[in-house]
Protein backbone atom coordinates (compact mmCIF):
# COMPACT_ATOMS: atom_id res chain seq x y z
CA UNK A 1 0.00 0.00 0.00
CA UNK A 2 1.51 3.34 -1.06
CA UNK A 3 1.60 6.18 1.47
CA UNK A 4 -1.07 8.83 1.42
CA UNK A 5 0.26 11.63 -0.83
CA UNK A 6 -1.92 14.15 0.97
CA UNK A 7 -0.19 13.63 4.32
CA UNK A 8 2.31 16.28 5.38
CA UNK A 9 5.83 15.25 4.68
CA UNK A 10 8.51 15.09 7.32
CA UNK A 11 10.65 18.06 6.35
CA UNK A 12 13.46 17.41 8.84
CA UNK A 13 15.84 15.69 6.36
CA UNK A 14 14.45 16.88 3.01
CA UNK A 15 16.27 19.35 0.76
CA UNK A 16 14.90 22.92 0.76
CA UNK A 17 11.90 23.55 -1.50
CA UNK A 18 12.23 26.61 -3.75
CA UNK A 19 10.09 29.50 -2.53
CA UNK A 20 8.27 30.40 -5.75
CA UNK A 21 5.65 33.12 -6.20
CA UNK A 22 2.57 30.99 -5.27
CA UNK A 23 4.34 29.82 -2.12
CA UNK A 24 5.20 33.40 -1.11
CA UNK A 25 1.64 34.62 -1.66
CA UNK A 26 0.05 31.73 0.22
CA UNK A 27 2.53 32.13 3.10
CA UNK A 28 1.54 35.77 3.48
CA UNK A 29 -2.17 34.94 3.21
CA UNK A 30 -1.91 32.14 5.75
CA UNK A 31 -0.03 34.34 8.23
CA UNK A 32 -2.65 37.09 7.78
CA UNK A 33 -5.47 34.56 8.22
CA UNK A 34 -3.98 33.24 11.45
CA UNK A 35 -3.64 36.75 12.87
CA UNK A 36 -7.20 37.54 11.74
CA UNK A 37 -8.41 34.47 13.64
CA UNK A 38 -6.88 35.91 16.81
CA UNK A 39 -8.29 39.40 16.17
CA UNK A 40 -11.80 38.02 15.59
CA UNK A 41 -11.49 35.78 18.68
CA UNK A 42 -12.03 32.62 16.68
CA UNK A 43 -9.05 30.69 18.01
CA UNK A 44 -11.34 28.09 19.61
CA UNK A 45 -12.86 27.38 16.19
CA UNK A 46 -9.38 26.95 14.73
CA UNK A 47 -8.22 24.56 17.45
CA UNK A 48 -11.34 22.38 17.35
CA UNK A 49 -11.33 22.38 13.56
CA UNK A 50 -7.65 21.38 13.38
CA UNK A 51 -8.24 18.69 16.01
CA UNK A 52 -11.14 17.18 14.07
CA UNK A 53 -9.24 17.47 10.78
CA UNK A 54 -6.08 15.82 12.16
CA UNK A 55 -7.95 13.03 13.97
CA UNK A 56 -10.02 12.19 10.90
CA UNK A 57 -7.02 12.18 8.56
CA UNK A 58 -4.93 10.08 10.94
CA UNK A 59 -7.69 7.52 11.36
CA UNK A 60 -8.42 7.50 7.63
CA UNK A 61 -4.75 6.86 6.82
CA UNK A 62 -4.77 3.86 9.16
CA UNK A 63 -7.98 2.46 7.64
CA UNK A 64 -6.75 3.08 4.08
CA UNK A 65 -4.31 0.20 4.52
CA UNK A 66 -7.26 -2.19 4.36
CA UNK A 67 -9.96 -0.41 2.31
CA UNK A 68 -10.17 2.18 -0.43
CA UNK A 69 -9.36 5.83 0.48
CA UNK A 70 -12.98 6.97 0.03
CA UNK A 71 -14.30 4.16 2.22
CA UNK A 72 -11.59 4.91 4.79
CA UNK A 73 -12.66 8.56 5.01
CA UNK A 74 -16.31 7.58 5.43
CA UNK A 75 -15.50 4.98 8.08
CA UNK A 76 -13.30 7.46 9.94
CA UNK A 77 -16.16 9.98 9.98
CA UNK A 78 -18.57 7.40 11.41
CA UNK A 79 -16.05 6.31 14.07
CA UNK A 80 -15.39 9.90 15.18
CA UNK A 81 -19.10 10.74 15.35
CA UNK A 82 -19.78 7.64 17.42
CA UNK A 83 -16.84 8.52 19.68
CA UNK A 84 -18.20 12.03 20.17
CA UNK A 85 -21.64 10.70 21.08
CA UNK A 86 -20.08 8.21 23.46
CA UNK A 87 -17.96 10.92 25.10
CA UNK A 88 -21.06 13.06 25.53
CA UNK A 89 -22.93 10.29 27.32
CA UNK A 90 -19.85 9.44 29.41
CA UNK A 91 -19.39 13.05 30.51
CA UNK A 92 -23.07 13.37 31.40
CA UNK A 93 -22.99 10.13 33.38
CA UNK A 94 -19.74 11.08 35.12
CA UNK A 95 -21.03 14.50 36.12
CA UNK A 96 -24.15 12.85 37.54
CA UNK A 97 -22.15 10.40 39.65
CA UNK A 98 -19.28 12.58 40.88
CA UNK A 99 -21.40 15.55 41.84
CA UNK A 100 -21.35 16.04 45.58
CA UNK A 101 -24.98 17.06 45.44
CA UNK A 102 -26.20 13.92 43.71
CA UNK A 103 -28.33 11.46 45.60
CA UNK A 104 -30.63 11.92 48.54
CA UNK A 105 -27.76 12.28 51.03
CA UNK A 106 -25.69 14.63 48.83
CA UNK A 107 -26.66 17.99 50.29
CA UNK A 108 -26.61 16.93 53.98
CA UNK A 109 -23.22 15.26 53.45
CA UNK A 110 -21.85 18.38 51.82
CA UNK A 111 -23.17 20.57 54.64
CA UNK A 112 -21.55 18.32 57.26
CA UNK A 113 -18.27 18.47 55.39
CA UNK A 114 -18.48 22.26 55.23
CA UNK A 115 -19.27 22.51 58.96
CA UNK A 116 -16.30 20.31 59.86
CA UNK A 117 -14.05 22.34 57.59
CA UNK A 118 -15.16 25.62 59.13
CA UNK A 119 -14.48 24.27 62.63
CA UNK A 120 -10.96 23.21 61.64
CA UNK A 121 -10.23 26.54 60.00
CA UNK A 122 -11.48 28.54 62.99
CA UNK A 123 -9.17 26.58 65.29
CA UNK A 124 -5.97 27.28 63.37
CA UNK A 125 -6.44 30.63 61.64
CA UNK A 126 -5.58 33.96 63.35
CA UNK A 127 -8.38 35.69 65.24
CA UNK A 128 -8.47 38.65 62.86
CA UNK A 129 -9.23 36.23 60.02
CA UNK A 130 -11.79 34.24 62.03
CA UNK A 131 -13.75 37.44 62.75
CA UNK A 132 -14.56 37.78 59.05
CA UNK A 133 -15.45 34.13 58.49
CA UNK A 134 -19.02 32.80 58.45
CA UNK A 135 -19.77 30.83 61.60
CA UNK A 136 -22.12 28.18 60.21
CA UNK A 137 -22.89 26.61 56.82
CA UNK A 138 -26.15 28.59 56.84
CA UNK A 139 -24.09 31.80 57.02
CA UNK A 140 -22.04 30.56 54.08
CA UNK A 141 -25.22 30.10 52.06
CA UNK A 142 -26.28 33.64 52.91
CA UNK A 143 -22.91 35.03 51.81
CA UNK A 144 -22.97 33.01 48.59
CA UNK A 145 -26.55 34.09 47.83
CA UNK A 146 -25.63 37.74 48.37
CA UNK A 147 -22.59 37.41 46.14
CA UNK A 148 -24.70 35.79 43.41
CA UNK A 149 -27.24 38.61 43.54
CA UNK A 150 -24.49 41.23 43.43
CA UNK A 151 -22.75 39.66 40.46
CA UNK A 152 -25.83 38.47 38.56
CA UNK A 153 -25.02 40.57 35.49
CA UNK A 154 -21.46 39.26 35.35
CA UNK A 155 -22.65 35.68 35.71
CA UNK A 156 -25.07 36.20 32.84
CA UNK A 157 -22.17 37.35 30.67
CA UNK A 158 -20.19 34.27 31.71
CA UNK A 159 -23.11 32.08 30.69
CA UNK A 160 -23.41 33.94 27.39
CA UNK A 161 -19.70 33.51 26.59
CA UNK A 162 -19.88 29.84 27.59
CA UNK A 163 -22.77 29.18 25.22
CA UNK A 164 -21.02 31.10 22.46
CA UNK A 165 -17.87 29.06 23.07
CA UNK A 166 -19.84 25.82 22.77
CA UNK A 167 -21.41 27.06 19.52
CA UNK A 168 -17.96 28.02 18.16
CA UNK A 169 -16.57 24.62 19.14
CA UNK A 170 -19.41 22.83 17.32
CA UNK A 171 -18.84 25.03 14.27
CA UNK A 172 -15.13 24.22 14.29
CA UNK A 173 -15.92 20.52 14.62
CA UNK A 174 -18.22 20.59 11.60
CA UNK A 175 -15.76 22.59 9.50
CA UNK A 176 -12.86 20.32 10.41
CA UNK A 177 -14.73 17.12 9.60
CA UNK A 178 -16.09 18.49 6.34
CA UNK A 179 -12.63 19.67 5.32
CA UNK A 180 -11.18 16.25 6.09
CA UNK A 181 -13.92 14.49 4.12
CA UNK A 182 -13.33 16.67 1.08
CA UNK A 183 -9.54 16.61 1.16
CA UNK A 184 -8.43 13.90 -1.27
CA UNK A 185 -4.93 13.90 -2.72
CA UNK A 186 -4.13 16.97 -4.81
CA UNK A 187 -4.12 15.99 -8.52
CA UNK A 188 -0.98 16.66 -10.52
CA UNK A 189 -2.97 18.99 -12.82
CA UNK A 190 -3.91 21.34 -9.96
CA UNK A 191 -3.10 25.01 -10.43
CA UNK A 192 0.08 26.23 -8.69
CA UNK A 193 -1.77 28.55 -6.31
CA UNK A 194 -4.22 25.81 -5.22
CA UNK A 195 -1.36 23.36 -4.68
CA UNK A 196 0.61 25.93 -2.67
CA UNK A 197 -2.40 26.82 -0.51
CA UNK A 198 -3.07 23.15 0.19
CA UNK A 199 0.56 22.75 1.19
CA UNK A 200 0.17 25.61 3.69
CA UNK A 201 -2.82 23.86 5.22
CA UNK A 202 -0.95 20.57 5.48
CA UNK A 203 2.02 22.26 7.15
CA UNK A 204 -0.30 23.98 9.63
CA UNK A 205 -1.93 20.65 10.45
CA UNK A 206 1.48 19.05 10.93
CA UNK A 207 2.61 21.85 13.26
CA UNK A 208 -0.61 21.54 15.26
CA UNK A 209 -0.21 17.77 15.62
CA UNK A 210 3.37 18.19 16.87
CA UNK A 211 2.35 20.73 19.50
CA UNK A 212 -0.76 18.78 20.53
CA UNK A 213 1.17 15.53 20.94
CA UNK A 214 3.74 17.33 23.09
CA UNK A 215 0.96 18.85 25.23
CA UNK A 216 -0.60 15.40 25.66
CA UNK A 217 2.68 14.07 27.05
CA UNK A 218 2.92 17.04 29.40
CA UNK A 219 -0.65 16.49 30.62
CA UNK A 220 0.09 12.80 31.28
CA UNK A 221 3.23 13.62 33.27
CA UNK A 222 1.37 16.29 35.22
CA UNK A 223 -1.44 13.86 36.08
CA UNK A 224 1.07 11.18 37.15
CA UNK A 225 2.94 13.55 39.48
CA UNK A 226 -0.32 14.86 40.92
CA UNK A 227 -1.70 11.34 41.35
CA UNK A 228 1.39 10.25 43.26
CA UNK A 229 0.99 13.22 45.60
CA UNK A 230 -2.77 12.92 46.15
CA UNK A 231 -3.14 9.13 46.17
CA UNK A 232 0.13 8.02 47.80
CA UNK A 233 1.94 10.84 49.60
CA UNK A 234 -1.10 12.36 51.29
CA UNK A 235 -2.45 9.05 52.71
CA UNK A 236 1.05 8.25 54.02
CA UNK A 237 0.97 11.61 55.84
CA UNK A 238 -2.40 10.76 57.36
CA UNK A 239 -4.56 13.02 55.16
CA UNK A 240 -7.55 11.80 53.14
CA UNK A 241 -8.31 14.48 50.60
CA UNK A 242 -11.91 14.30 49.33
CA UNK A 243 -12.53 13.87 45.59
CA UNK A 244 -8.83 13.07 45.02
CA UNK A 245 -9.52 10.75 42.08
CA UNK A 246 -11.65 13.43 40.45
CA UNK A 247 -8.86 15.96 41.03
CA UNK A 248 -6.36 13.71 39.24
CA UNK A 249 -8.75 13.37 36.30
CA UNK A 250 -9.28 17.14 36.30
CA UNK A 251 -5.52 17.66 36.30
CA UNK A 252 -5.12 15.54 33.17
CA UNK A 253 -8.04 17.08 31.27
CA UNK A 254 -7.12 20.64 32.26
CA UNK A 255 -3.47 19.92 31.45
CA UNK A 256 -4.40 19.57 27.79
CA UNK A 257 -4.89 23.34 27.83
CA UNK A 258 -1.52 25.09 28.18
CA UNK A 259 -0.93 27.51 31.08
CA UNK A 260 -4.56 28.09 32.09
CA UNK A 261 -5.19 24.37 32.59
CA UNK A 262 -2.55 24.15 35.31
CA UNK A 263 -3.98 27.22 37.01
CA UNK A 264 -7.46 25.64 37.13
CA UNK A 265 -6.32 22.27 38.46
CA UNK A 266 -3.90 23.79 40.97
CA UNK A 267 -6.58 26.12 42.32
CA UNK A 268 -8.97 23.19 42.78
CA UNK A 269 -6.33 21.14 44.63
CA UNK A 270 -5.31 23.99 46.94
CA UNK A 271 -8.90 24.92 47.78
CA UNK A 272 -9.82 21.30 48.49
CA UNK A 273 -6.72 20.96 50.68
CA UNK A 274 -7.73 24.13 52.52
CA UNK A 275 -11.06 22.54 53.44
CA UNK A 276 -9.11 19.74 55.15
CA UNK A 277 -6.32 21.76 56.80
CA UNK A 278 -4.64 25.14 56.21
CA UNK A 279 -1.25 23.50 56.63
CA UNK A 280 -2.16 20.90 54.02
CA UNK A 281 -3.12 23.74 51.66
CA UNK A 282 0.30 25.34 52.22
CA UNK A 283 1.98 21.97 51.62
CA UNK A 284 -0.06 21.41 48.45
CA UNK A 285 0.78 24.88 47.18
CA UNK A 286 4.48 24.28 47.82
CA UNK A 287 4.33 20.90 46.08
CA UNK A 288 2.53 22.32 43.04
CA UNK A 289 4.98 25.22 42.73
CA UNK A 290 7.95 22.88 43.01
CA UNK A 291 6.63 20.28 40.60
CA UNK A 292 5.71 22.89 38.01
CA UNK A 293 9.16 24.46 38.25
CA UNK A 294 10.51 21.02 37.42
CA UNK A 295 7.94 20.64 34.64
CA UNK A 296 9.13 23.87 33.01
CA UNK A 297 12.32 22.03 32.02
CA UNK A 298 10.32 19.05 30.80
CA UNK A 299 7.93 21.31 28.87
CA UNK A 300 10.77 23.13 27.17
CA UNK A 301 12.41 19.83 26.27
CA UNK A 302 9.23 18.09 25.06
CA UNK A 303 7.68 20.97 23.10
CA UNK A 304 11.03 22.27 21.84
CA UNK A 305 12.09 18.85 20.61
CA UNK A 306 8.78 18.31 18.83
CA UNK A 307 8.77 21.64 16.97
CA UNK A 308 12.59 21.89 16.81
CA UNK A 309 12.99 25.39 18.22
CA UNK A 310 14.96 26.62 21.25
CA UNK A 311 12.92 27.17 24.38
CA UNK A 312 13.89 30.86 24.60
CA UNK A 313 12.45 31.52 21.13
CA UNK A 314 9.20 29.81 22.07
CA UNK A 315 9.03 31.80 25.30
CA UNK A 316 9.58 35.06 23.40
CA UNK A 317 6.80 34.16 20.95
CA UNK A 318 4.46 33.40 23.85
CA UNK A 319 5.21 36.76 25.48
CA UNK A 320 4.59 38.67 22.24
CA UNK A 321 1.29 36.97 21.41
CA UNK A 322 0.18 37.21 25.03
CA UNK A 323 0.78 40.96 24.95
CA UNK A 324 -1.08 41.25 21.65
CA UNK A 325 -4.06 38.93 22.20
CA UNK A 326 -4.09 37.95 25.87
CA UNK A 327 -4.52 34.37 27.05
CA UNK A 328 -5.62 33.00 23.63
CA UNK A 329 -2.40 34.38 22.18
CA UNK A 330 -0.41 32.61 24.89
CA UNK A 331 -2.04 29.30 23.94
CA UNK A 332 -1.71 29.93 20.20
CA UNK A 333 1.98 30.88 20.32
CA UNK A 334 3.44 27.34 20.18
CA UNK A 335 1.20 26.39 17.24
CA UNK A 336 1.87 29.56 15.26
CA UNK A 337 5.58 29.58 15.95
CA UNK A 338 5.89 25.89 15.11
CA UNK A 339 4.15 26.51 11.79
CA UNK A 340 6.19 29.53 10.71
CA UNK A 341 9.54 28.00 11.68
CA UNK A 342 8.60 24.76 9.94
CA UNK A 343 7.72 26.65 6.77
CA UNK A 344 10.91 28.73 6.84
CA UNK A 345 13.02 25.64 7.50
CA UNK A 346 11.30 23.76 4.68
CA UNK A 347 12.14 26.52 2.22
CA UNK A 348 15.72 26.89 3.42
CA UNK A 349 15.23 30.34 4.98
CA UNK A 350 16.54 29.19 8.39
Amino acid sequence: MTPDPSSPADTDDEPPVPLDKPAKITLILMAAALLLVMWLRLFLVLVVGLSAFALHRGLARSLARHVTPLTARRMALVVLLLALVGCGFAIADLSRHVSILSGEDGLPRFMRFMADSLDRLRNVLPSWVVEHMPETPADVRVVVAGWLREHAAGLQMVGYHTLRGIAYALAGLVVGLLAAMHAPAMPSSARPFAAAWRERLMQLEDAFVRVASAQLRIALLNAVFTGVYLLIVMPLMGYALPFRTTLVLLTFVAGLLPIVGNLLSNTAIVLTSLMVSPWLAVLSLGFLIGIHKFEYFLNAHIVGSRIQVPSYELLAAMLVLDAAFGLPGLVAAPIYYAWITQELRRHGAI
